[in-house]
């Protein structure tokens, strides 16, 4: 049985500014809740009692959702990182959290990936075959972006490979899906002091030392949410029970959350959430869009696929795709912006 889990959320979320400028990137709302918490229900549902979050960038904010969500059937600590130490380190970082012998093993995922593979069936999968590792490995269409993991027909891994430069050193559909479970006696080799990567570091040479690293492979969803228009998707595939998610008890096409004001001739689709305080008014169509608390769409604005921060308005006639619009933010009335465009927080955008 293993209990005890690391969920690595100490990045800094780069790629998705200016989301992450006030909120650190696993805490961003998909589907109405923090990312963080659809990955520790997923540790919950299968069997985890403790769960360490390796933390760094804008800490304080994990502090608060720890205090509001650790309870006595499930206990939520955080080791926090003075300085990033990578992957690996932050792992080595988080067992000092832990009270567990070198046979004991922990669950690690990646504080960024959405996914819908069986974790329990990984966790039987690694006791069964008494491996050191097991790696969560997906079969994706195009692995071109991606580092290649293969296995032999025992299951176990037996290279990390970079991203292919040409389509014959495709060996393999399989890629590193982010969820790991690692022994104790693993982890301790990991050194301290410095950065490590677990993905360029740590499992290759747990291979080369001869250790059983076991990849647990399917083809379940996976989504890296590392760009907004991954973050977007990610959330109306929750909201629509396309990404499977225990805190979603009824997929439909749209979520709206408590304290909403939507008019009746507004249109609120495609996945999209609306959350607590924001103001959707007459005629406006949200598609496939997150709009965050206490926002306001005005009259006659048409959003897809957009991000609209905490406390932004959208005032009348503004018509985006793909756009993204910091917290607090303004946009004035008719105003346009191109496909890709980000607004940062607290800036207002008027017609001269």
């Amino acid at each position: 049985m293993i209990e005890s889990a690391i969920l690595l959320v100490g990045g800094q979320g780069t790629r998705l500014r200016p989301l992450t400028i006030n909120t650190p990137k696993p805490m961003l709302p998909v589907a109405g809740f923090p990312v963080t918490a659809h990955q520790v229900q997923k540790l919950k549902d299968a069997g985890i009692k403790k769960i360490v979050l390796a933390t760094s960038y804008r800490a304080e904010v994990f502090s608060t959702w720890i205090d509001a969500n650790s309870s006595d059937c499930l206990e939520i600590v955080h080791a926090f990182e003075e300085a990033p130490l990578g992957t690996g380190g932050a792992i080595r970082n988080g067992l000092n959290k832990l009270d567990l012998s070198l046979d004991d093993a922990v669950v690690v995922l990646n504080g960024d990936v959405l996914s819908g593979h069986d974790l329990n069936a990984q966790i039987d999968q690694f006791l069964e075959i008494k491996a050191d590792a097991s790696l969560h490995l997906v079969n994706v269409p195009d692995p071109s972006a991606f580092g290649l993991v293969p296995t032999n027909s025992q299951n176990l891994v037996t290279a990390f490979l970079e991203k292919p430069k040409d389509p014959s050193e495709i060996v393999t559909t399989q890629i590193n899906a982010g969820c790991y479970i690692l022994k104790v006696s693993q982890i301790n080799k990991i050194a301290t002091g410095r950065p490590v990567s677990v993905e360029r570091e740590v499992f290759p040479q747990m291979l080369k030392s001869n250790a059983r690293v076991l990849g647990f492979v399917d083809d379940s969803y996976f989504l890296d949410l590392g760009n907004p228009m991954a973050y977007v998707q990610g959330s109306a595939d929750l909201v629509r029970g396309v990404a499977p998610s225990s805190l979603i008890s009824n997929p439909a096409d749209s979520l709206i959350q408590t304290n909403v004001d939507v008019a009746p001739s507004a249109l609120v689709c495609s996945g999209s959430t609306v959350m607590t305080g924001a103001l959707v008014a007459d005629n406006a169509v949200v598609s496939g869009t997150i709009v965050m608390n206490d926002a306001s769409i005005l009259d006659g604005v048409e959003l897809y696929d957009c991000v609209v921060g905490v406390g932004a308005k959208i005032n009348s006639g503004v018509k985006l795709r793909s756009v993204v619009i910091g917290d607090h933010a303004e946009i004035g009335k008719d105003i346009e912006l191109s496909s890709g465009t980000r607004v940062w927080p607290d800036v207002v955008l008027n017609i001269r």
